[in-house]
């Protein structure tokens, strides 16, 4: 059984809420095991929940959902780039997938609401890469 480790943001917790139901609803269907859930205040704080789960013998990918939404700034944007950036950096260095459920930048709270499935595509993809990829210790 594959075990899943998920990262949820609680910025815009209406919307996330219902996005890490979908994801454990994902995982569940999969036959897979999330052996924890790790929140962070927001997109940009992922990362870090992120290492620390993938650095866990028992984990075998890292799922992160959340949502960034406009505002009257480019901060929407930054936030997106920089915990995307980290994000795959954190799955290189552990050498654990990490998928991406974030929605945003640039959309309004009304369709980052109709985007909540994103969550189960990043359940789905961590699932999909665990079994996909050759095991490390084969190239070796």
């Amino acid at each position: 059984m594959t075990t899943l480790g998920l990262v949820v943001a609680e910025f815009n917790r209406p919307i996330t809420e219902q996005m890490e139901n979908d994801a454990l609803e994902a995982a569940q269907s999969a036959g897979a095991e999330v052996y924890d859930t790790v929140t962070v205040p927001g997109v940009y704080d992922a990362p870090l929940a992120a290492d620390r789960l993938a650095r866990l013998e028992a984990v075998d990918a890292v799922a992160v959902i959340g949502t960034v939404i406009t505002g009257d700034t480019d901060h929407d944007q930054v936030i997106t780039d920089a915990a995307a950036q980290r994000l795959a950096d954190v799955s290189l260095e552990r050498d654990t997938p990490v998928t991406l459920g974030v929605t945003g930048p640039g959309m309004s709270a009304a369709e980052s609401r109709e985007r909540v499935e994103n969550a189960a595509k990043a359940v789905d993809g961590a699932l999909d890469l665990v079994e996909e990829l050759p095991d490390a210790e084969d190239q070796q």
